[in-house]
C-alpha cells in the first residue's frame, strides 16, 4: 500500500473522522458515528483504496 493522501487530506480526514466518531458519545449518540472510523483510519494510514481505484493521488511526488 503506497501512500496516496497528502498532508492536508490526511489532517482533514482525521478531523472529520474524530468529529463523526464523537457522535457515538455526545450529541445524538447514534451508532452511525462509527462511520467516522473510515476517514480516521485512512487518514492515519495515509492510504485510501477508493483513491487507488480512481487513480487519484494527493500526496506530493518524491524528487
Amino acid at each position: 500500500m503506497k501512500v496516496n493522501e497528502g498532508a492536508v487530506d490526511r489532517i482533514l480526514r482525521v478531523i472529520v473522522g474524530l468529529g463523526l466518531l464523537s457522535l457515538v458519545f455526545v450529541g445524538p449518540q447514534t451508532v452511525w458515528g462509527y462511520v467516522g472510523l473510515v476517514p480516521l483510519l485512512t487518514g492515519l494510514v495515509g492510504y485510501c483504496p477508493i483513491y487507488s481505484m480512481l487513480g487519484i493521488c494527493t500526496a506530493k511526488k518524491a524528487g
